[in-house]
């Protein structure tokens, strides 16, 4: 399943919009220009996750509520699920999932 930019796009600009920043004040603190968060809130570029990263620290939301628009309390995941799904994907997807997670994991969040 590949990313949908544009709905991760989406989701920014409704988190950014709610917690009440304008484009300029994301530009500013992530050092890159207004333009460019207008390029990743349309969709229109493909907005790595380091950086994708920084701007969830920035608008205090997590990740995943940005990339699949899930916002699971803890105490609902189950591992088993998760496991089972990692079962059903290949080893590239594998591999992906794996640096997403320690992308999460590692972020100061």
């Amino acid at each position: 399943m590949a990313l949908d930019y544009m709905m991760i796009g989406q989701r920014l600009k409704r988190a950014r919009r709610e917690k009440g920043f304008t484009q300029e004040v994301i530009a500013e603190k992530l050092d890159c220009s207004v333009p460019y968060i207008s390029r990743i809130e349309c969709g229109r570029v493909k907005v790595n996750l380091t950086r994708l990263s920084q701007i969830c620290r920035i608008l205090e939301i997590p990740e995943g509520k940005i990339l699949n628009g899930a916002d699971v309390p803890e105490a609902e995941m189950d591992t088993n699920q998760i496991q089972r799904m990692l079962e059903n994907c290949s080893p590239a997807k594998q591999s992906l999932i794996y640096q997403v997670i320690e992308l999460i994991a590692n972020s100061k969040l």
